[in-house]
């Protein structure tokens, strides 16, 4: 049976990298890859063979990556599948400080919910004052902005902004 082969992305993803860091380790041949064109091919060997290597990375790529989490556990390669992430604003004027005090509480509280489908999504809120306007930045999974599009809708309705 021949084993998989994987995308510079889809390394980076499984490992929770950044794909330059990836290509880095390529180049200076920690990482075990196939040039198939113009881009890179890993097999499911070389990435195993990765994993359990003790990887050094210099502070350039600390700086470059803001976070690097490696792991040497065994990992199920079989089971990644590809993700869908979906970004959108949310922006609501003519609210309050008080408004806008519950609505951040309550998807605060979403967010800490430690939900698996929340996964590695994002949330940021910008409320302005002088405005009276609150923006919500949401990043991360459909079943997450969909939640969150939904409560925020809730919240909507139930203080009649629309």
């Amino acid at each position: 049976m021949e084993g998989k082969f994987y995308t510079v992305n889809q390394v980076a993803e499984i490992l929770g990298m950044h794909h330059k860091t990836i290509r880095k380790f390529i180049t200076q041949g920690k990482l075990g890859a196939n040039k198939l064109g113009k881009q890179w091919r890993i097999s499911e060997e070389d990435l195993n063979s990765f994993m359990k290597q003790d990887v050094n990375t210099s502070d350039e790529d600390i700086k470059e990556d803001e976070e690097i989490e490696f792991s040497t556990n065994e990992i199920n390669l079989s089971i990644i599948r590809p993700k869908i992430n979906v970004s959108t604003v949310i922006e609501i004027n003519e609210i309050d400080m008080e408004q806008y005090m519950r609505i951040s509480n309550t998807l605060i509280a979403i967010m800490n919910c430690k939900d698996p489908s929340i996964g590695k999504s994002t949330m940021n809120m910008k409320y302005s004052k002088e405005d009276n306007r609150l923006r919500v930045m949401l990043w991360g999974t459909m079943k997450f902005t969909e939640e969150m599009l939904n409560t925020i809708s809730l919240f909507i309705e139930s203080t009649n902004l629309y």
